[in-house]
């Protein structure tokens, strides 16, 4: 039987690396860090603006971050019919289940150097008395 070996060189040479690499589709790294008094979320988002992220509390009381940026790279040149042309897109979602002790009115976010910063207070405990008097009924 006899197959039809031109059509992955056909494809091949359609969508060759050496002339369009593939774009590395990845998720951005996120580290997470707890100290006595706060949850620090840090995303890393090289070239984001503050204008690509919403940031909120859904019903469940989860945290979604999500990102999301459109470019277009344009030449302004009429003369001219475009061989190739680049744009890019990027999106990404992420849910975090928050622990019970993030006090959620008071959460806060910015971007900074590329990395998105989510502070997360939490609730303070009160100082609980080791000593006191009991009263005898």
């Amino acid at each position: 039987m006899r197959t039809n070996s031109w059509i992955p060189s056909v494809f091949a040479d359609l969508f060759d690396t050496e002339y369009m690499p593939k774009a590395n589709c990845t998720a951005p790294a996120i580290n997470v860090k707890e100290s006595d008094k706060a949850y620090t979320v840090e995303l890393a988002a090289p070239g984001m603006k503050k204008e690509d992220f919403n940031v909120h509390i859904n019903d469940e009381g989860n945290l979604i971050i999500k990102m999301e940026q459109k470019q277009e790279h344009k030449d302004e040149d009429k003369n001219m019919r475009y061989l190739r042309r680049e744009f890019s897109y990027s999106k990404f979602e992420q849910t975090l289940i928050l622990p019970d002790d993030v006090k959620k009115e008071d959460i806060k976010a910015r971007v900074e150097n590329g990395v998105l910063t989510v502070e997360l207070p939490k609730i303070e405990e009160e100082k609980v008395k080791l000593s006191r008097q009991i009263d005898i009924a």
